[in-house]
């Protein structure tokens, strides 16, 4: 085959770079630096993308292999290539005609090892609430007696040395400074005399008094709601963008923030209308983005449930999860949900609690506990003119009215209170859902994802079609994702796994001291497969599952005889797909890859998924990089795909120079309807007049019902040739058993 061939543009031929034809994430680290990014771009010009996507680049914890720690904002992190090195990268980009979009950090800042190079926090630690950088953090004084607490200590009974001639105190390695004026003081008064109290770790889950980013007390919010805090840090990020060497930013966790919106606004009126702007927002199922923000939309989590959901049956879903609940002895989807939230709340982020409860009052505590923990999304924002109706509800009936009428009340009307019940909501979500239900509940693993909603994962073709016309009316920029740096898994694991839902049968009930566990393992050996190092990467997963899960080892209280026995739910061997699904497993990554291209908004790519990508939870998810560039030119000399794994690479770097050439083609949507028995399997589309695509769902119940026979899709007036191989034409009305011979997913292009 040979694949419509990729246009190296010159810098004056580089499209308005406000909204990207699409995106490639690369995960930065000192392993995989500017320079090795910069050696990727020729290929990734080639594939057809036009933007590169760069993890955090600001100063981070040495050896950080994600960037999310930073130390310093004002400086290009030095282990990457530093400024010079990021400078050089962009400007290779340009040179091929690719935009740099950046991920940036506002929420928080790394409490490093060694302290001193987060400067603002050793200043505070060092001069107390009276230095200039205290309003930098949220720290309630009040609540540490006048001492911000450190849990660093290994264990309740251990202690700092002083060292006088230094000014600090030392533990191990670590160093704190001392107040000015201490030193000399007896070590019972100068420990009593610093703005801060180093103490045992497990004291930060009750104890702790500065806002942490989730549970982790390593990472200390950053009050970015002030101007000045704002100026500070985000003064290197503005002069990138006004360089030209930036040209959009990904805001990391933006429920993290006291006022989303005022954020976003001010960094609106700092980066001007030519910079591509999307938060990391997850959004319920029937949550929508705040239509007053100023930016292009979300980074794309709300895309993956939609798309994730329509190869998803229903049907099928409900019998494994009747048949987990049964084999694994456990509660149901939502009370499941609800016990974790209750316990990550209670125990998890007591710290964080308590504060809540103390600014509310002892008589309004029991409701601000029941509001958080019924609350449906993962926050409210400043200016909303109510809280959740149903969320109040819920709350009255256990809390009682006039309790849950004050709580609310305090929401609505007290900024500071409002802001930390918020951020307070916004991380009980994170943690108790993604990080522990998730990690519980497992009838089907392609449900619980990032976003989506496992009780009821399934999306029909009508939903989804809504979904899309909607996004292409309100936020036509938005980003859309399948796969990313914190996908539990990647998209093709979850189109195999996705199989199961047709096929529950497939799925073995296991038994053995934690059939919980073996559901894990059954479903996640599926969808890794044969992937290269699959026992050792899937043992790793399995491990982090079962801590995260909390039920029978965690973190923090690792049972060690038990997580002897996880290697024991690892296969010897790759787990093959069942012949009879081996074709449902192709068309649902052929059809999810379809979609995710073809669809409303700004598709991203993530290093490595242009060709099938297995991946695991992190750290697994973010291995390096393999960029495909044989398999790549092998199809631009025209080779035929011989895999799915080439046939994903062909579908993609078509769909990707098409966007990039042709954008006014990925505009509009209209769907199409099929006509016939089998017509609940097709999702159909046209974008603008010249653009179709076409993708099966559900092929294994469809193989099995007879196929497609007699149904049909009528295509739009005019002649159609089917992307990457424009070998033939369609018109009108067209039997999809003919539409579809050779493939399970098709874009088509109007040739006349």
């Amino acid at each position: 085959m040979s694949l419509p061939q990729p246009c190296i543009r010159s810098e004056s031929d580089v499209p308005n770079p406000v909204t990207p034809a699409s995106t490639y994430r690369i995960q930065l680290h000192p392993g995989f630096s500017f320079d090795a990014a910069r050696e990727a771009v020729p290929y990734l010009a080639s594939l057809g993308v036009s933007h590169l996507h760069l993890s955090p680049v600001l100063e981070a914890v040495p050896g950080s292999t994600h960037g999310y720690d930073v130390t310093d904002h004002a400086r290009v992190r030095a282990e990457l290539g530093g400024e010079e090195g990021l400078r050089a990268l962009a400007e290779a980009a340009r040179t091929h005609g690719l935009g740099v979009v950046l991920d940036i950090v506002p929420n928080h800042m790394a409490v490093p090892d060694p302290l001193r190079l987060n400067r603002p926090l050793w200043e505070v630690l060092r001069e107390g609430p009276h230095s200039p950088y205290a309003r930098w953090f949220d720290i309630d004084w009040e609540a540490g007696g006048g001492q911000l607490l450190l849990p660093v200590l290994g264990g309740p009974d251990e202690a700092c040395a002083v060292d006088a001639q230094e000014g600090v105190l030392r533990y191990g390695e670590k160093e704190f400074p001392l107040r000015v004026g201490t030193a000399h003081l007896p070590e019972a008064e100068l420990l009593a005399a610093q703005w801060y109290r180093v103490a045992w770790w497990r004291e930060a889950r009750t104890g702790l008094n500065y806002r942490r980013f989730f549970t982790i007390s390593d990472l200390i919010g950053v009050r970015v709601e002030d101007p000045g805090v704002f100026a500070a840090t985000h003064a290197k990020v503005l002069e990138l963008v006004r360089d030209g060497v930036v040209h959009g930013l990904r805001i990391d966790h933006v429920d993290g923030l006291a006022d989303p919106e005022g954020y976003l606004r001010r960094l609106r009126t700092a980066v001007g209308d030519d910079c591509w702007v999307v938060v990391e927002k997850i959004l319920a199922r029937q949550e929508r983005l705040p239509a007053r923000w100023p930016v292009a939309g979300t980074t794309g989590y709300d895309a993956l449930h939609r798309v994730d959901g329509l190869f998803a049956d229903p049907t099928g879903t409900a019998e494994l999860a009747s048949s987990f609940q049964e084999s694994a002895d456990a509660d149901s989807w939502e009370d499941t949900a609800s016990a974790a939230a209750r316990e990550v709340l209670t125990v998890d982020l007591a710290a964080e609690l308590a504060t809540l409860e103390r600014r509310a009052g002892p008589d309004l505590a029991p409701a601000v506990r029941e509001l958080l923990v019924t609350y449906p999304v993962y926050r409210p924002y400043p200016g909303d003119t109510d809280l959740d109706p149903d969320a109040l509800t819920r709350a009255t009936a256990r809390a009682g009215k006039s309790a849950v009428e004050g709580v609310r009340d305090l929401v609505l009307r007290d900024r500071a209170f409002g802001a930390r019940f918020a951020q307070t909501s916004a991380a009980l979500r994170a943690k108790s859902l993604e990080d522990r239900a998730f990690y519980r509940w497992a009838p089907l693993l392609s449900a619980t994802e990032v976003g989506g909603e496992p009780g009821a994962p399934a999306v029909s073709v009508a939903e989804f079609h809504a979904y899309c016309a909607d996004l292409e009316r309100d936020w036509p920029a938005s980003g859309t994702v399948l796969s990313t740096h914190d996908t539990k898994r990647s998209a093709d694991v979850r189109a195999r796994i996705a199989v199961l839902s047709q096929a529950p049968e497939a799925m073995a009930r296991p038994a053995g001291p934690d059939p919980r566990l073996a559901w894990v393992a059954g479903q996640s050996a599926l969808g890794l497969g044969g992937a290269p190092e699959h026992g050792p990467r899937l043992e790793a997963a399995l491990l982090k599952a079962a801590r995260e899960a909390g039920l029978r080892t965690s973190w923090t209280d690792p049972d060690e005889e038990y997580e002897a026995g996880i290697a024991d739910l690892v296969p010897a061997d790759p787990v093959r797909m069942p012949p009879a699904l081996a074709g449902a497993a192709r068309a649902n990554l052929l059809g999810m890859t379809l979609l995710h291209l073809a669809m409303p908004g700004v598709p991203e790519i993530y290093q490595g998924s242009e060709t099938e990508y297995r991946a695991l939870v992190d750290p697994d998810n973010r291995r390096p990089a393999a960029f495909p560039r044989a398999a790549l030119a092998a199809l631009d000399s025209g080779a035929a795909p011989r895999d799915v794994a080439a046939e994903k690479l062909a579908l993609t770097a078509a769909l990707l120079r098409l966007r990039r050439e042709r954008p006014e083609l990925f505009t509009g949507y209209t769907p199409l309807t099929a006509r016939g028995p089998a017509a609940e399997h097709c999702v159909a589309f046209t974008r603008s007049p010249g653009l179709a695509a076409v993708a099966t769902r559900l092929s294994h119940r469809l193989a099995g019902a007879g196929g497609w026979r007699d149904t049909t899709l009528l295509l739009p007036p005019g002649h159609w040739s089917p992307l990457p191989n424009p070998t033939r034409t369609f018109e009108g009305p067209t039997r999809l058993d003919t539409l579809l011979n050779a493939t399970p997913a098709m874009a088509l292009v109007r040739v006349g």
